[in-house]
């Protein structure tokens, strides 16, 4: 046999997902997440996996593993401590950012503060011009000076980020060299590697945020690999990408600030995977966990990517609030709570939910294990949605009686009584979540209403209906082991990296033996990056694309290159598919403006990976496959509702309002919706108009 190992740890729960590629034959552990060691979780539920009959450690064969380390550590200011050594006149970058205002109403408005206090931040003498020529050399007493500043003041990572450097790194590799001399063993994060982009604010802050994160990554990392060799797994270990992707442990730690949404990206590969075999080509993934809920738009299972992310935002939804990352994301955007976050009365005496989370110390009152105030999993629970007595498979209880006391304290503000206070947090948190995914679907000038929802998470299936009415959608879809789809998806990840390079001109005077030059570069790195992690190189596949936009304009369109063929009518093919772009977002061009590109982008990877689950789902049939509870759907009171055990369906359609239950998550299907049994085991939900 020869097993995949998907491993995600979560802000409240660790998902561990082991698959029999040859079979489909899988078995899941789900458990709290530890802290402050998340490593201790994993390996407490894989020493439990294997004491599991057929399961063996020797037979992984690969294992991807997903986390909110990097997130977590920079918006707890837990990271190492930092420098930046940066051009002469620049330390201040960090601090003046963009000079706007994300909230031009809030009069006690806050910034983010820089990762780097500013007597780390040092300077060189040294000046490059935009193009990279060098107008004043680096002045080697400078570079003597500052890593004895360096030395002197014991910092533990060092970041570097000279101006335009992106177009020449020169003066960064010495400055590397010279840092490397002075202080031994200490990491060195350069801006021309991690993010060779124009735009000083955003790579600085990105050069910040790896160099901060990387000594914490490095150790997390090596610790886990070790668990994993005590425990019996020889296999490497892959790391998730925020792109959709994966790489080396080698990678990861060299670039770790690329794995600031990876723990999300697995939950948007399940939802399209499964929307692709259900013959779904427009898909809003729905992941809802303990912490938090994150919504993401495919189209025939391909993700849009933007390099224009925040991390550590001072207000949760507000865009501009937090750190700004050059780093190649999908585009998905947190659009609400999850399971786990606190119900409570805001500065303005309105109820509200989030963003503060019980996460899994001490956890939803209901957990019973020291928390007292109210959550999104407290008020499902006192409405019945969730069973007290089966909570992961059975494996946890849930006190009712102390959800109940929770949702009491906040009763007055979220309509009367506990009951009617737990339906108030339900339908808030929905149209919050529809709300938000609303905004993010007309930005992008996308209808929702010819969109599935595939729901994924703890939360996600209890939550999804809801959501999806309030957007006019009319399909949702839950797939097997949907509480866990985020350590699954880790498992269809292909090997990956993203490049990019700046080279700013109008298309009329583009250089093609110049832009040849930088995708063979993109190109070649691309390759070893890959193939160093296992892909065989007769497997590696490249995607090229181009950031472009009208002379003048501040911000660009990403249009991908069809082919890499640049002599044949190059040009003009790629003037026509800016304009093709341009027209589809905006509804129009701009005739007689000209037209410049800004970024060159290369995304390298190996062959998509491919899981069919349902070959080993053993159906087990009962004749009790129903049964019933009081369940409140409405302000008016619980009534008796049919209750199935998933793992007990056959194919067949059932009639809401029902309540489809398994170890990992429950699906709610109201009134006015039904549900169908899959083949592949998946459930379509479909509203009846």
């Amino acid at each position: 046999m020869a097993f995949a190992l998907g491993i995600d740890i979560g802000g409240t729960f660790t998902d561990i997902v082991v698959v029999d590629a040859s079979t489909g034959a899988f078995e899941v552990v789900k458990t709290l997440t530890t802290y402050p060691d998340p490593s201790e979780g994993v390996l407490d539920g894989l020493s439990e996996l294997f004491t599991r009959p057929g399961m063996s450690a020797q037979d992984v064969t690969r294992v991807i593993h997903g986390t909110t380390l990097v997130t977590n550590t920079l918006i707890e200011r837990k990271g190492a401590k930092t420098a930046l050594v940066t051009t002469q006149g620049f330390r201040d970058a960090l601090e003046i950012g963009r000079e706007g205002r994300y909230d031009i109403y809030d009069l006690r408005m806050q910034l983010p503060k820089p990762l780097v206090e500013r007597r780390y931040r040092l300077e060189v003498d040294e000046r490059l011009n935009p193009d990279g020529s060098v107008r004043s050399s680096l002045n080697t007493s400078s570079v003597a000076a500052v890593c004895d500043q360096l030395r002197d003041a014991g910092v533990e990572s060092v970041g570097v980020c000279l101006l335009h450097a992106y177009a020449n790194p020169d003066h960064e590799t010495i400055l590397r060299d010279a840092i490397a001399d002075h202080l031994p063993g200490c990491p060195v994060t350069l801006s021309s590697e991690v993010a060779p982009e124009l735009r000083e604010f955003e790579r600085s802050s990105t050069t910040v945020a790896n160099a901060y994160v990387q000594p914490l990554v490095e150790r997390y990392l090596g610790s886990l690999g070790d668990g994993l060799a005590n425990t019996g797994v020889n296999a490497p270990l892959h790391v998730m990408l925020s792109n959709g992707g994966s790489c080396s442990v080698e990678t990861a730690e060299a670039f770790p600030v690329r794995l600031v949404e990876s723990g999300p990206c697995g939950g948007a590969l399940a939802a399209a995977e499964w929307g692709r075999k259900a013959g779904l080509d427009r898909v809003l993934a729905f992941d809802m966990g303990g912490t938090t809920a994150k919504a993401v738009l495919t189209i025939e299972g391909t993700f849009p990517v933007t390099t224009e992310s925040e991390v550590a935002r001072v207000y949760r939804f507000k865009r501009g609030s937090g750190l700004p990352l050059l780093v190649p994301v999908l585009d998905m955007i947190e659009i609400g709570a999850g399971g786990g976050s606190i119900a409570h009365v805001n500065a303005l005496g309105l109820p509200a939910v989030g963003p503060e989370s019980a996460g899994s110390s001490p956890g939803p009152a209901c957990y019973d294990r020291g928390g007292d105030r109210p959550t999104v999993t407290d008020a499902d629970l006192l409405l019945g949605y969730l069973n007290s007595d089966y909570f992961l498979g059975g494996s946890m209880s849930l006190s009712v009686d102390r959800a109940g006391a929770a949702l009491s304290t906040v009763a007055d503000q979220f309509g009367g009584d506990a009951l009617s206070a737990a339906h108030g947090i339900h339908q808030l948190v929905n149209e919050n979540m529809a709300s938000a995914a609303r905004v993010h679907a007309a930005e992008r000038g996308v209808d929702l209403r010819s969109y599935a929802l595939v729901a994924t998470g703890g939360a996600g299936p209890v939550h999804a209906c809801g959501v999806a009415s309030r957007l006019g959608i009319d399909r949702v879809l839950v797939p097997p082991i949907a509480g866990v789809g985020s350590a699954f998806g880790l498992l269809l990840a292909p090997i990956s990296f993203d490049f990019a390079r700046s080279y700013v001109c109008r298309v009329e005077d583009l250089d093609i033996q110049r832009l040849r030059s930088l995708l063979d570069e993109m190109l070649t790195s691309g390759r070893e990056v890959v193939t160093g992690a296992g892909v065989a190189d007769a497997d590696v596949a490249f995607e090229i694309a181009v950031d472009i936009r009208y002379v003048g304009q501040g911000h660009e369109i990403r249009v991908l290159v069809e082919d890499d063929n640049l002599e044949d009518r190059f040009v003009s093919r790629l003037v026509a598919a800016f304009e093709s772009e341009y027209a589809r977002m905006f509804g129009r061009t701009c005739e007689g403006v000209p037209i410049e590109v800004v970024h060159w982008r290369v995304t390298v990877s190996g062959p998509r990976q491919t899981i069919d689950i349902a070959a080993g789902h053993q159906v087990v049939e009962s004749e009790n496959a129903a049964t019933t509870r009081p369940i409140a759907f409405d302000r008016d009171g619980a009534s008796d509702v049919a209750v199935y055990d998933r793992n007990s369906l056959a194919a067949g359609t059932i009639q809401g309002p029902a309540i489809v239950e398994e170890a990992e998550s429950t699906t709610v299907v109201p009134a006015g919706w039904r549900v169908t049994v899959r083949e592949d085991r998946a459930l379509l939900l479909e509203r009846m108009l």
